[in-house]
């Protein structure tokens, strides 16, 4: 069964104003994310936004959109409206691509929507952190698998932590020792991005400050796809901008 891509993109960005229309080559970031996801071979790929302006550009270039309510506290509540609106089954697969990520490798969306089933309501992804600096970064957020692949924990702290390796030296990771980066790409079937906004907030979600933590203290598995390599970054900043738009000469 194929899946489907949803895009969430609203204006309000404090670092980077009226970032999803961005021109990156000749087309609007949010178009250039759309085509990306389109490389994943996913069945369908909607922007969802409350912005007549986004509808605008996407549906200047063929880009499938749907409208949403502006008043959605995160993204996620956002293409649960849209796969709502879509009436889709409970089984589909809903892949959630930020639409700041014109660089994102298609490959990612087509291996975490895989993983996700009947018993596995959510998929993520991860890379192999080789820098000690990433891995005692706060703002790099790290996770760690069980033997099935699937997600123990998110945190900002280094984890697992070696006891020796680190004792010994905290400049420079030890040669057994395997980190894992968190991508913050997501999968999830359509029944349980209907019920993810509806679960109670954690304890660990707040200390961290990480959202994919609600979903484990209630008990429900997060398939994790280890890649190789780090994928590019997204866009958050106008030096961030700059970086990408070489990639989209005129």
């Amino acid at each position: 069964m194929g899946f489907i891509v949803i895009i969430p993109a609203r204006m309000a960005s404090t670092r980077l104003p009226d970032k999803p229309l961005a021109d990156l080559g000749g087309k609007p970031m949010v178009v250039r994310v759309a085509e990306r996801a389109a490389a994943s071979g996913a069945a369908r790929i909607i922007v969802a936004t409350d912005h007549e302006a986004i509808a605008a550009a996407c549906g200047a270039h063929g880009v499938e959109v749907c409208m949403t309510r502006a008043d959605h506290p995160s993204g996620t509540d956002r293409i649960a409206e849209v796969a709502r609106t879509l009436n889709l089954a409970p089984d589909a697969v809903v892949v959630n691509l930020q639409g700041d990520e014109p660089l994102i490798d298609p490959a990612l969306l087509a291996a975490s929507a895989a993983l996700v089933g009947a018993h596995v309501p959510m998929a993520t992804c991860a890379h192999p952190l080789h820098e000690a600096a990433d891995a005692f970064n706060p703002n790099v957020v790290k996770v760690v698998l069980d033997k099935l692949g699937r997600a123990m924990y998110f945190s900002r702290a280094a984890i697992p932590w070696h006891r020796d390796g680190f004792a010994q030296s905290k400049d420079s990771l030890p040669a057994s020792y395997v980190a894992l980066r968190h991508i913050g790409l997501y999968a999830y079937t359509n029944a349980f991005l209907q019920t993810y906004p509806t679960l109670e907030p954690a304890p660990l979600e707040a200390v961290e400050a990480l959202e994919q933590l609600r979903v484990l203290w209630h008990g429900f598995p997060i398939a994790v796809h280890v890649t190789s390599s780090a994928p590019a970054a997204g866009v958050d900043t106008p030096e961030d901008l700059e970086r990408v738009r070489r990639h989209y000469p005129h």
